[in-house]
């Protein structure tokens, strides 16, 4: 069982940055941030994988960037730029197994409790 916790919730003014951080009790090279905002589905934002690799959703290309720390066994994300629409619960999830390339696709196994952005106009 990994134990993933996020932090670097809160609010932001639109146009603003924040940096979302998810440390995780073991290491794991697949990982990704998800979302959900109140009344829609959970969505794909980020996610990083062997080599290197990351994929974005389409939504947060050119403003969001994932990245991984392994000695510290963390995964961050880094929000710029930021627009009402990205206000919602932000989720870590982490593979048991390594894969290449990185997908926001896979089945994760296990999931953080959250951390809320909240992005106000």
């Amino acid at each position: 069982q990994v134990q993933l916790v996020e932090s670097g919730g809160g609010s932001a003014q639109a146009g603003g940055s924040r940096r979302l951080s998810c440390a995780a009790g073991a290491g794991s090279t697949c990982m990704a941030w998800f979302r959900q905002a109140t009344g829609k589905e959970r969505g794909g934002v980020a996610a990083v994988g062997g080599a290197g690799s990351t994929r974005y959703a389409d939504s947060v290309k050119g403003r969001f960037t994932i990245s991984q720390d392994n000695a510290k066994r963390t995964l961050y994300l880094q929000m710029t730029n930021l627009r009402p629409e990205d206000t919602a619960m932000y989720y870590c999830a982490a593979r048991r197994v390594g894969c290449i390339p990185a997908s926001l696709h896979y089945n994760y196994d296990y999931w953080g409790h959250g951390t809320q952005v909240t992005v106000s106009s």
